[in-house]
């Protein structure tokens, strides 16, 4: 809720305000980097069982070997989801590796780990992906699954599905480069690791069903994590496409946390470190969360805060504006997405663009595909892929270059399909300045920005939604990563921005706190 003249804004809407870039502080708050301090963007273990997945990869197996066929959908949804798949040598010999998930600063803080129910392929416990080898290490080996389904409320998915994901946080991997900001691009960058993780479940028969709503605490004590260095940020039950039993309905996604406004001073060090212990899920949950018993002790999932069933309507509708309509052809992946793979390992970040202008098909084409998916069931995608809350989510393209569409600033309609027009202007200049000085920002054709009004987000969910918000965005962002790819176009993703320029250079309005921009245009 709006803070009072005699309270504080809630602690998620004090960090956004704190970590907001501004061009009369932006150098007194930037610190040199520690190259002496440069976290390895790996995790290793000094015990465990190595499982190598690269034997899988080959095309040369039996397609009658019900086992290697598994085998191999496992190993390639990890290579998918966020494999190496550049390594580079810098002056000094140092190996940097790039990965099929893009990251800000190529500091890579997400883990990604895997619990097994006990399945014929692997034995129960926690794995942990191991993206130099390519293999999962087995470092735990009990039965741990009634741990998981308690850790989150016993949440349906959990039920009949045998293995799960968990995508975790190592804060000071982002927080070496970015210090307090970096909350917002390790919650991106995880968006990005669910976008690849969606569409890679897509290509290897399995379906994914998100969780955001759980015990921190518990599923953190139940991963081994030191919590003051690594978080659980979602779960991700697997159901098996190929096991009729696991074909699940979709299940609610985000449970809300509480809201806190009442903390104290909090110096810019500790910025990070609170608003994480603040979004967390306790044993006992906040109201509204209603709390069921089955017999003596088993909970069931709590009622959430579902998102709304029916779409909910665009948010914005000016009189007199132009409408375009963005209504595309479905961008085609070819048989079996073999080609979404080969696009998933090939993507880059584009460091440059010509300047050269993109066609209205083509951005219709990648509108289309990142928020309408319910367009390539026939091409064998999830028809409703799972999200935290699209509803809270709003949508802008700054057009600079897109022959066949007038310059200026649109608001996407998803529900109407449809472009609406804001502010008639060629914004090449200003975002050039919106986007500390990048030029990705002054050349590309458009930029696409993803907002959210904050006060109506946090007075859904709590403070958490905080997590929910930039993972969303960072889903989205990476469907316009791939989207992009393969038509062969220039994407990159743009965390930095001087926050309160955007809304008043392009028209938006004030409430809309931004999250992420998206660069598109003709690579250099």
């Amino acid at each position: 809720m709006p803070a009072t003249p005699d309270s504080q804004p809630s602690i998620a809407r004090h960090y956004h305000e704190r970590t907001k870039y501004d061009p009369d502080t932006i150098a007194a708050k930037s610190q040199p980097l520690d190259w002496n301090q440069q976290p390895v963007p790996f995790k290793d273990y000094k015990l465990g069982t190595s499982v190598d997945l690269k034997p899988y990869l080959t095309d040369e197996f039996d397609p009658t070997d019900a086992t290697h066929q598994a085998w191999r959908r496992l190993s390639r949804l990890f290579l998918c989801s966020y494999g190496l798949t550049v390594k580079m040598v810098t002056m000094s010999g140092e190996p940097i590796y790039f990965r099929s998930a893009p990251s800000a600063g190529g500091l890579y803080p997400a883990e990604l780990y895997l619990i097994s129910r006990g399945t014929p392929l692997l034995p129960a416990g926690l794995y942990n992906y191991q993206p130099r080898s390519h293999s999962l290490l087995h470092f735990w080996d009990s039965e741990v699954w009634s741990g998981l389904q308690d850790a989150c409320l016993w949440h349906s998915a959990l039920q009949q599905t045998q293995m799960a994901l968990v995508t975790t946080a190592v804060f000071f991997r982002s927080a070496w480069r970015y210090q307090a900001r970096a909350y917002r691009r390790i919650f991106l960058d995880t968006g990005h690791l669910l976008g690849n993780i969606e569409l890679a479940c897509a290509l290897n028969d399995y379906r994914p069903h998100l969780i955001g709503g759980f015990v921190d605490e518990a599923v953190n004590q139940l991963m081994y994590l030191n919590s003051d260095e690594e978080g659980a940020t979602a779960v991700i039950p697997l159901a098996d496409l190929l096991d009729v039993q696991q074909n699940l309905p979709i299940a609610a996604t985000a449970l809300p946390s509480k809201t806190h406004s009442d903390y104290p001073k909090i110096s810019e060090g500790d910025l990070l470190g609170y608003l994480h212990q603040a979004t967390q899920i306790h044993p006992e949950p906040a109201p509204p969360i209603k709390r069921v018993l089955i017999g003596p002790s088993r909970p069931v999932q709590p009622e959430p805060i579902a998102p709304p069933a029916e779409p909910v309507p665009d948010k914005y509708n000016f009189p007199f504006c132009l409408k375009v309509s963005t209504v595309s052809e479905a961008i085609q992946w070819g048989d079996r997405l073999a080609d979404l793979e080969t696009t998933m390992l090939k993507r880059r970040s584009t460091r440059a663009y010509s300047g050269a202008d993109l066609t209205l098909d083509e951005l219709r084409a990648l509108l289309d595909f990142t928020y309408q998916p319910q367009h390539y069931i026939d091409q064998s995608f999830d028809r409703q892929p799972d999200y935290f809350d699209l509803s809270l989510i709003e949508t802008f393209v700054a057009v600079s270059g897109v022959d066949g569409l007038e310059e200026g600033c649109y608001y996407y309609a998803p529900n109407a399909e449809e472009l609406r027009q804001i502010r008639f202007k060629n914004f090449r200049r200003e975002l050039h300045y919106l986007c500390l000085g990048q030029d990705l920002g002054r050349d590309a054709a458009a930029v696409v920005f993803h907002t959210a009004d904050l006060e109506r987000a946090i007075a859904r969910y709590g403070d958490r939604v905080y997590r929910y918000l930039h993972m969303d965005a960072g889903h989205l962002g990476q469907r316009l990563n791939l989207g992009a790819i393969r038509l062969g176009l220039g994407v990159s993703g743009i965390a930095g921005f001087f926050d309160d320029s955007v809304n008043e250079v392009l028209g938006i309005p004030a409430d809309e706190a931004v999250l992420y921009i998206t660069t598109l245009g003709r690579p250099k």
